[in-house]
């Protein structure tokens, strides 16, 4: 169990994740539940060539623009034949784009010309490709706006819920699941956009079912009551499956997911697909694949039981490894985990699908590293996003300002002060705005550390791109020659040591979690780990820090490997 027993895939790909309305808005007003006029917006033009090629230099291979798709929000756009949503069901003045109001058009938030909305946005998956980035943008199948009704779909289209039998809880081939004689109720908390509680005037009768999956005409704030759920076949007051023949709602998803894929873009993310049945995804992924082959899906998944079935029945490219790799790096960077916890995920996932699995240390729902919510210390991401990126041959994502630290602190409007970066209102990032530098992206108004700590991540990305061990290698876990006194200064909670290699390179990666303590100690290589990277145990190496060092060392193989490591640091040594 300390090696892979499958030829490895090349997947590396790193996924540079933009919150599209914030990534450009240069606008730091601030005002909290501001509207779009007080605080700004990012659009689809300002991210400029230059931006780009910036994203490109960083190392990135794709990038995810998220929020692309229509949404329901607060903002007013009747004047361009856009329906205006109620307030009391959309979640803070600019909306969640979890929430989509119309599968077939594009946010008009992020338009300079809103009538120009879609060609602005086809310019930039046009300039995307121009720089060398694949797009990746959300489809969020699960559940739609409380209030969905979609003005742009294509001549021929059947709108979601407009052939629905509203007298039947469940029917085949309804969208959308009822409450018979029940009359929906939005959150008494609701708020208006100056955070002052305000009186509900929707009416929706029948009730629909909430996106979460909540039987009740009366969701709670905290529940996804701005959304309804969408209906696969699966009935969800009796737990029955109807499948056959194909639901109207398959038919009509696979519709939209062609219809962006003829827009060029180069890949799905799909929004909590763990909600969707796998039968739905084996069914579309493979007709989509058939006319797009290269075309990738990425599934938001939080049920480990259902990985395999998701990837080897489903037909998921890769899958958020959140709940594994993402909690147990966690809560070494917070102090309270142990390196124990990183052979556990790897046992449970090498040979069969670990190049499947997207790791991350921020994304849009996670806390931001630097937050008081996290670590407070956007350093503590050295050990955990190397590892992130280096122990498996799968891809990686990095969340706009990740790079420079950004913090996400104080309220914005509806989502609170959490320590995430808000995706609910309009704002401008203060500590995001030294790398717009007015537009120029080129990190100007940047602090030294800030400087330094992107080019952290840019090295990192560089070495991955250029590794042929990290991008095609084995993995040999080292975790079980060096722990229990076996070598003196090893200290297997806070330290994770393991090999990458092919044919062609061999390294040695070791990282330090503990924010505190340097451990001076020797890293042994066991036989076993000789033969099988085809070395001489008995040979003399030099290794050299291919890294962050840059330091040289020699030593005979079997007597291990001397190394002094600073706290949160790492080594990558090249084995020669």
């Amino acid at each position: 169990m300390n090696t892979t027993s499958v030829v490895p895939v090349m997947d590396k790909l790193i996924i540079y994740q933009i919150f599209t309305r914030l990534f450009g808005n240069q606008n730091t007003t601030n005002r909290q539940y501001g509207t779009r006029e007080e605080n700004g917006v990012g659009t689809f033009n300002d991210i400029n060539d230059e931006a780009l090629r910036s994203i490109k230099r960083l190392g990135a291979s794709h990038v995810w623009y998220t929020g692309i798709v229509e949404h329901a929000t607060q903002t007013d756009y009747s004047a361009y034949g856009i329906r205006p949503d109620d307030p009391a069901v959309v979640k803070g003045r600019a909306g969640s784009p979890y929430a989509v109001k119309d599968y077939y058009d594009v946010d008009p938030d992020l338009a300079v010309s809103v009538p120009d909305r879609m060609a602005e946005f086809e310019a930039l998956v046009e300039r995307s490709h121009v720089h060398g980035l694949k797009v990746i943008i959300d489809f969020v199948p699960n559940h739609v706006a409380r209030q969905y009704h979609s003005d742009a779909r294509p001549a021929g289209v059947v709108d979601l819920g407009e052939k629905d039998d509203t007298s039947e809880q469940f029917a085949h081939n309804n969208n959308f699941y009822y409450l018979p004689g029940e009359a929906f109720v939005a959150p008494v908390s609701s708020l208006n956009s100056d955070g002052l509680a305000k009186s509900p005037t929707l009416h929706e009768f029948p009730a629909k079912v909430t996106g979460s999956g909540s039987i009740t005409a009366t969701p709670d704030r905290n529940d996804w009551y701005e959304t309804v759920k969408l209906n696969y076949g699966f009935n969800i007051f009796d737990g029955s499956l109807h499948f056959s023949p194909v639901p109207a709602t398959w038919s009509q998803m696979l519709d939209v997911l062609l219809f962006w894929a003829k827009k060029g873009v180069d890949g799905f993310r799909c929004d909590m697909a763990h909600l969707v049945p796998v039968e739905f995804w084996k069914w579309a992924i493979s007709r989509v694949k058939q006319q797009y082959p290269r075309l990738i899906f990425i599934a938001e998944i939080y049920d480990p039981g259902l990985y395999r079935s998701f990837i080897f029945e489903g037909g998921f490219d890769y899958l958020y490894d959140k709940v594994g790799l993402y909690d147990a790096v966690r809560a070494l960077m917070e102090g309270h985990g142990s390196c124990y916890e990183l052979t556990r995920v790897w046992q449970q996932q090498s040979g069969e699908y670990a190049q499947h699995m997207l790791r991350f240390l921020e994304t849009h729902d996670e806390q931001r590293i630097a937050s008081r919510f996290f670590t407070n210390d956007p350093w503590a991401a050295i050990p955990g996003m190397t590892l992130s990126a280096t122990m498996h041959n799968g891809p990686y994502l990095l969340y706009f300002g990740q790079e420079v630290g950004v913090r996400a602190e104080g309220v914005e409007g509806f989502s609170g002060d959490d320590g995430r970066t808000t995706i609910f209102d309009y704002w401008g990032l203060a500590d995001w705005q030294g790398w717009i530098n007015q537009g120029r992206y080129d990190g100007g108004g940047l602090s030294d550390e800030q400087q330094r700590l992107r080019s952290f991540y840019q090295q990192l990305n560089h070495l991955v791109n250029g590794s042929d061990a990290i991008q095609n290698g084995y993995f040999y876990d080292l975790q079980y020659a060096n722990d229990n006194g076996q070598s003196a200064g090893y200290d297997a909670h806070q330290l994770f040591s393991y090999l990458r290699y092919t044919d062609r390179q061999k390294l040695l990666i070791v990282c330090n979690f503990s924010s505190q303590t340097t451990y001076e100690t020797t890293v042994h290589i066991p036989h076993h780990a000789f033969s099988v990277m085809g070395l001489d145990p008995a040979r003399t190496y030099q290794m050299s820090d291919i890294f962050l060092t840059n330091t040289d060392l020699e030593t005979v193989g079997l007597e291990g490997v001397p190394l002094l490591l600073p706290p949160r640091s790492v080594r990558i040594l090249e084995i020669k």
